[in-house]
């Protein structure tokens, strides 16, 4: 049982501008019409550390870039998700292994689900492996074996709402 395809389009618009006004992402639709599905939302998630491995370390990306696409049975259908830069993560499978997020967003999915929600708990994962439960490609198991003898610590992220410039010494320090 879909939706009538006006009021899916009234749906995802009110779920679009949500995400647009409340996340802290830069997030573009593929038809801003929501007129030709299957709906594709590119999601360049800003500010949100995540791990990657090079030079045979842990360094910390803070823009990653997700592709959500929207069938006309969103929300009975949950959306297809698409991990598209590198990564480090045992629930999250880097592009060239097929870019998809393990969550349990997806799995609990039903009609009063939102991509807000979903958007965020990706965030949460992203920020908070899982090495217990990692997919079974190569670079997600060795990620698992990674975080399960090293406890990954996200850095810290600066609140970039406050934008007041501080002098070190001065009075609002």
């Amino acid at each position: 049982m879909s939706l009538p395809v006006d009021v899916l389009r009234k749906r995802l618009k009110n779920e679009i501008e949500i995400c647009q006004r409340e996340l802290r992402h830069h997030i573009t639709v593929s038809d801003p019409t929501l007129i030709s599905f299957p709906i594709l939302i590119n999601v360049h998630m800003l500010r949100v550390p995540g791990p990657t491995w090079e030079e045979n370390k842990i360094v910390h990306r803070f823009v990653h870039k997700i592709a959500i696409l929207i069938s006309e049975e969103y929300p009975v259908e949950k959306p297809i998700v698409k991990w598209q830069t590198p990564i480090f993560h045992p629930n999250i499978m880097p592009p060239e292994d097929g870019g998809y997020v393990c969550t349990r967003l997806l799995e609990k999915w039903d009609f009063s689900s939102t991509l807000a929600t979903f958007i965020r708990g990706i965030e949460s994962l992203l920020v908070n492996p899982n090495p217990r439960n990692p997919f079974g490609c190569d670079t997600c198991t060795r990620a698992a074996a990674y975080f399960n003898r090293m406890r990954y610590q996200p850095p810290t992220v600066m609140d970039q709402t406050d934008r007041r410039i501080r002098i070190v010494g001065g009075s609002d320090a």
